[in-house]
């Protein structure tokens, strides 16, 4: 695959650009926006190997690989999928970036080859996160699911793939779990805002980032691995998950989370400290290079 076509050039379709354009592909992008291009060539920078278009058709057309990026409204995905499976090669993967929407209902728009359809949802921002969810529907055929993978994984991506479809995918599925607990702890009184964030930045989330939870949670069970941790551990864990609280996210309490975060920040540029961030993130993965 030599071309890829963004369709949508917005945050994560711009990221997406970079990215595809750094792996060496030529990337033709489509967004109905008329600010669109100059955007984009903005964020992008000169570059011989990007075009435009404001027909996604044409950029579907011309693409070896399709990676759509428009809003979560399903009225908009459905009109643009029928217009992407009209004008795409068969063989070429429809991919959607979509975190809420399920491949099977995007994939009922397309009336030529529903099968080719998947979702490819990237972690922001996509040309530095390299996790990659790859979602079948319920038509989505292997060739398609194995084309897909190849190619994230050609790109320098880390895809995983989803046995099924589900509400918020895998890795949102887990960060909505903590973000739960979380919000609970802050409703209940029992941490700060910054107290939570800190509890996970400089405790779990540091072993997290470089082998997950489970991996994580093996190695600390020495030569017993994860049995020895589950056999002693287990449950004590299950207490716990049944007093795990369920915040109500009333005007108030949102109102005092928000207020919570930048008390934490105390007026942090939020430009300076994505940049920052953004560094962080490049030197921990040149860290893990060695680990799986």
């Amino acid at each position: 695959m030599t071309r890829v076509a963004v369709i949508g050039t917005g945050v994560i379709g711009a990221s997406w650009t970079v990215h595809f354009l750094a792996q060496g592909l030529d990337v033709v992008a489509s967004d109905p926006a008329p600010d669109a291009e100059e955007r984009l060539r903005e964020a992008v920078g000169a570059h011989e190997r990007l075009t435009f278009t404001a027909d996604p058709g044409e950029a579907a057309a011309a693409a070896d690989f399709v990676q759509e990026n428009a809003p979560e409204r399903p009225e908009v995905k459905n009109a643009l999928f029928a217009t992407l499976d009209a004008a795409a090669r068969p063989e070429v993967v429809l991919a959607s970036s979509s975190s809420t929407l399920l491949p099977s209902a995007i994939a009922r728009a397309c009336t030529r080859h529903p099968e080719r359809v998947v979702v490819g949802h990237p972690f922001h921002p996509p040309h530095l996160v390299p996790l990659v969810e790859v979602v079948p529907g319920e038509a989505t055929a292997e060739a398609a699911m194995e084309a897909a993978m190849a190619f994230y994984t050609a790109v320098g991506k880390k895809p995983v793939r989803l046995r099924r479809e589900l509400p918020g995918h895998l890795a949102n599925r887990l960060q909505a779990a903590l973000w739960r607990e979380a919000y609970a702890l802050v409703q209940s009184g029992a941490a700060s805002v910054a107290d939570v964030d800190t509890a996970i930045a400089y405790g779990p989330g540091l072993r997290w980032a470089l082998l997950g939870p489970l991996a994580t949670q093996h190695l600390s069970g020495g030569a017993g691995g994860l049995g020895h941790v589950l056999a002693h551990l287990g449950p004590p864990t299950e207490a716990i998950w049944r007093d795990l609280g369920e915040p109500d996210m009333t005007p108030e309490f949102v109102a005092d989370l928000v207020a919570g975060v930048e008390e934490e920040l105390d007026g942090a540029d939020p430009v300076a400290l994505t940049a920052r961030r953004d560094a962080a993130l490049r030197a921990v993965l040149a860290a893990k290079t060695d680990l799986p």
